[in-house]
């Protein structure tokens, strides 16, 4: 069975961190490449970063870019979030994916986590 199990959400105030972890599982990681999603309160879920097998950063979205970070280790079948300096306008759910098979981008997904919450306020 395909999981994919986000964690690490929280309650932070603004210019806080938080580490997002995805736990992978029912299928090889390695084929994939790997993303994060964010759905804000009111608005259409956006791609916020991808990486693909090689570990090359294939997506980042203009709105993170200097203060979320992405990485994979398929070795633990976990992909991380590092999220820095973080404002108001970050509140959201936040979804781990995988693409499609063997594809570098995360434009076209295959499985989706739950997601986990993340809200920044003072």
């Amino acid at each position: 069975q395909v999981q994919l199990v986000e964690s690490g959400g929280g309650l932070v105030q603004p210019g806080g961190s938080l580490s997002l972890a995805c736990a992978a599982s029912g299928f090889n990681m390695e084929h994939f490449a790997m993303g994060w999603y964010r759905q804000a309160p009111g608005k259409e879920r956006e791609q916020i970063s991808c990486v693909n097998s090689r570990r090359q950063i294939t997506y980042s979205a203009d709105s993170v870019k200097g203060r979320f970070t992405i990485a994979r280790d398929d070795a633990r079948n976990t992909v991380h979030l590092q999220i820095d300096d973080l404002r108001p306008e970050d509140t959201g759910i936040y979804y781990c994916a995988a693409s499609i098979f063997l594809s570098d981008y995360c434009d076209e997904t295959d499985y989706w986590g739950q997601g986990t919450q993340v809200t920044v306020s003072s």
